[in-house]
């Protein structure tokens, strides 16, 4: 019962709210990413080297526990997973873009999580621990979280679209509810963040929210400077800047048995969702610099 939210009501959850954004998508936009890769080469590119390299460049400039330095690197290394998407589709981004960038980020992170935490641990902690992904068991939750329910979800969209329309308006209301009571069950429930004094909350929280934002600040330059559509601009921003805290609060504890280091993800997931949805928001609604027209993905 102590993981029920994280082992249970969570990966269902999520499923649950990835058919929601497949029942907006169509095969024609999961069709021009891949014609057109490259909006999505350029996002993977960003959160398999740009977000690590601004973790390690934080974790190395700030005075914390070396154990909460480990930390950061394992919220930098885990993926975007439902909640970034959840954000993009709130914002009306490039959904499609989005779940691609999640799908296929799930499957390299069975290489780059333990890379990067295994270079942490030796950066800060000197310790030559090497941690092993469970291969099997990700790509089958990638499957069943991620590409069977936004599948699906395009399936009836196609041949139930009055169904599919008429479902839109009420989901964005729903899907974040949602994924907010179970995320308040995983951190406060499940991970009991009583652990969490406050100390040691405002130790953590600047960094956690500086990672949070030059990533997603980051992520917009590049896909900016690289000449992408604005849509694509702050998908890629929103995926890049929002990790999967729930991936790395598992990695931390069941991994590498060390409660100290999933403070940081703990403390990142209770405020990340409403910080990126904000700068979303703002990168989308105020017109700050010139549209760039384009015929990427």
């Amino acid at each position: 019962m102590q993981a029920l939210f994280s082992e249970y009501f969570l990966p269902f959850t999520l499923a649950i709210i990835t058919l929601g954004m497949g029942l907006s998508l169509t095969d024609r936009d999961f069709k021009n990413i891949f014609v057109q890769p490259k909006a999505v080469i350029i996002g993977l590119c960003c959160q398999m080297v740009l977000l690590p390299l601004i973790a390690w460049l934080i974790a190395r400039s700030i005075d914390i526990d070396p154990l909460f330095k480990v930390g950061l690197m394992i919220i930098a290394a885990c993926p975007g997973g439902a909640t970034s998407n959840l954000v993009t589709y709130l914002l009306r981004g490039n959904v499609a873009l989005s779940i691609s960038m999640t799908a296929i980020n799930s499957l390299i992170t069975l290489i780059t999580i333990p890379l990067v935490v295994t270079l942490s641990l030796n950066a800060f902690l000197h310790a030559d621990d090497a941690i092993t992904m469970p291969v099997g068991m990700t790509i089958l939750r990638v499957f069943l979280i991620t590409i069977l329910p936004a599948f699906a979800g395009t399936r009836l969209r196609k041949h139930f679209p009055e169904f599919a329309v008429g479902l839109e308006k009420p989901l964005r209301i729903i899907l974040p509810l949602l994924l907010l009571l179970v995320y308040v069950g995983v951190i406060f429930i499940d991970q009991g963040t009583e652990k969490a004094t406050r100390t040691d909350f405002i130790r953590i929280f600047p960094y956690a929210l500086m990672l949070n934002f030059l990533a997603m600040g980051s992520g917009l330059l590049i896909a900016r400077l690289l000449r992408l559509r604005v849509i694509n601009q702050f998908t890629i921003s929103i995926e890049v800047g929002l990790q999967n805290s729930a991936l790395a609060i598992f990695v931390a504890v069941a991994l590498l048995e060390s409660n100290e280091m999933a403070l940081v993800p703990v403390v990142y997931g209770s405020f990340s969702f409403f910080s990126t949805l904000l700068f979303g928001w703002f990168v989308k609604t105020v017109k700050w610099t010139p549209r760039f027209i384009g015929r990427d993905t």
